[in-house]
């Protein structure tokens, strides 16, 4: 049985993703650089003792199989109160929509994985379309992401749906029954808007390799609007950028800007915030209702949706409600965490695969969370947390690229879920944002440059000292706390004055 300190030291090196070594004369020095941009130098005298211990942790810190990483032999030491793997199913979901509408219905048509791998089990469909058309809508749409509700707009009964690209192709390939399941979305005299998260260039080009986007004339109803957010590749190149300009402390003033504006992410940040809010202006401003996607849409299009959600819809602002939105929108929505996550910024080879998808739907939150600091019942600790969690764990939760991974792994029987640990009271205190204020409206964020920031918290956690803010966040939390006391007590003194008001009051009738 292995110890705790043999587990903890596994997290660690499950943590890391590039370890160096050089050596000065007889001292060796291990540089290493970790999943949540950390880079650890490690002095070790004597050349053997140094490249043995860099090429253990190299070994170690490489894993290729899934079922050999530290998740699979975590033993929580707290009690487990809620099973975080139960706390999410899509049959409490669909409950709260049917106390809202009764024009949809949970489809089984996928129970097996055999119809979209990518999908869950269970999906919401309309009530009017039966499986076999949902079937043939598949075929229709890549890896056989046909349209599914993605949020319901309780104020106007407008939706938000969310699919892959169609399999138009060069021919102009056409499907009845995918028009007839997106038409079904609509309201008598209704128009929607497909919202396309590629340049119109881009769709285009799709055409030649059997994809394309849907053609006006077999979606008269709809119109279509392109908007450009970058592809994986250009989206990790860009993360690399960022965090080499972060962790160079030579720069000039001018050389830092040149060296964050060449990375891109700002832009990034701005083109996803952008797509989100117009998703968003469609559903509560137009009264339409949405289609998103992209190419796979397992990406931008659930960065769009879940963004347009926590503008719209207050519960995604709440603790339990974020963390249900990202169980429906990224996990069971099939985004492909193990690919996606896999080095961080720093690796020797460049992943085709990898990606900082999260990370950047998590630096959008953290913008819209910094321009409404009250509106949010969590705090930048918590979205802090979950960037971590999301690329090293010792919770199973986002291992796998979809729901049918982890059934397979069969991760709800061996490991520990991240929300089991999350909401027990003692550690989601740290997380709990002391401005919130409960507000029921639509957010509407700014997308000027100048109102979006660099994530320091995530990006110079590393590289400055955060002490004096600490410092003046506690002193926040205690002039909060006793301003409540005060307002208690105000409260207090109100109650026993009408009471002596009223006792007063028998005394002065004639």
């Amino acid at each position: 049985m292995a110890s705790a300190a043999d587990l903890h030291s596994e997290l660690f090196l499950n943590a890391l993703t590039q370890v160096s070594s050089r050596f000065i004369g007889s001292l060796g020095t291990i540089i290493v650089k970790c999943k949540d941009l950390r880079v650890i130098q490690l002095d070790i005298p004597g050349m053997e003792e140094c490249l043995n211990i860099a090429s253990s942790i190299e070994a170690l810190s490489t894993l290729d199989s899934v079922s050999l990483m530290y998740p699979f032999f975590y033993r929580p030491l707290f009690e487990v109160i809620e099973d975080g793997w139960q706390l999410f199913v899509p049959e409490e979901a669909f409950k709260d929509l049917e106390s809202m509408t009764d024009e949809w219905r949970l489809s089984e048509v996928n129970k097996d994985f055999s119809v979209c791998p990518s999908y869950p089990s269970l999906l919401t469909v309309p009530k009017d379309i039966d499986d076999e058309s949902l079937c043939k809508a598949a075929s229709f749409r890549h890896g056989g992401r046909f349209p599914v509700l993605s949020y319901y707009h309780k104020k106007n009964g407008m939706v938000m749906m969310r699919a892959a690209q169609p399999l138009t192709g060069t021919n102009g390939r056409r499907c009845k029954e995918d028009e007839k399941l997106i038409n079904a979305t609509l309201c008598a005299g209704k128009r929607g808007y497909i919202i396309d998260t590629r340049t119109i260039a881009v769709a285009q080009q799709a055409k030649a390799r059997g994809g394309g986007f849907e053609q006006e004339a077999n979606y008269p109803q709809w119109r279509r609007i392109h908007k450009a957010i970058e592809r994986s590749n250009v989206l990790q190149e860009s993360l690399i950028k960022l965090v080499e300009a972060c962790n160079d402390q030579s720069h000039s003033m001018d050389r830092w800007l040149s060296k964050l504006e060449a990375s891109n992410w700002q832009s990034h940040v701005k083109e996803i915030l952008t797509t989100a809010c117009l998703a968003a202006q469609c559903i509560d401003r137009e009264g339409a209702s949405v289609l998103v996607h992209g190419t796979e849409g397992t990406d931008s299009t659930l960065q769009v949706t879940s963004l347009a959600q926590i503008i719209l819809d207050p519960a995604c602002r709440t603790i339990r409600g974020f963390e249900a939105l990202i169980e429906r929108e990224w996990l069971q929505a099939g985004h492909p965490f193990q690919q996606r996550c896999a080095q961080s910024a720093y690796s020797n080879g460049k992943p085709r695969s990898e990606a900082p998808v999260f990370l950047l739907f998590l630096d959008c939150v953290w913008q819209i969370l910094r321009q409404f600091p009250c509106s949010f019942q969590f705090n930048e600790n918590f979205l802090i947390m979950l960037f971590e969690h999301t690329y090293a764990s010792q919770f199973g939760t986002f291992l796998g690229n979809s729901v049918g991974e982890r059934v397979k792994l069969q991760l709800s029987q061996k490991t520990v879920s991240l929300w089991s640990w999350v909401n027990r009271p003692q550690e989601m205190e740290r997380f709990l944002n002391p401005l919130y204020e409960p507000n029921n409206l639509v957010i509407w964020p700014s997308v000027a440059p100048q109102s979006l920031l660099l994530w320091e918290g995530v990006f110079l956690r590393w590289n400055r000292s955060t002490k004096c803010l600490d410092e003046a966040y506690q002193e926040m939390v205690h002039i909060i706390e006793y301003n409540k006391e005060l307002q208690n007590k105000v409260n207090s003194l109100r109650r026993q004055l009408a009471q002596l008001e009223t006792e007063d009051n028998p005394l002065q009738t004639p």
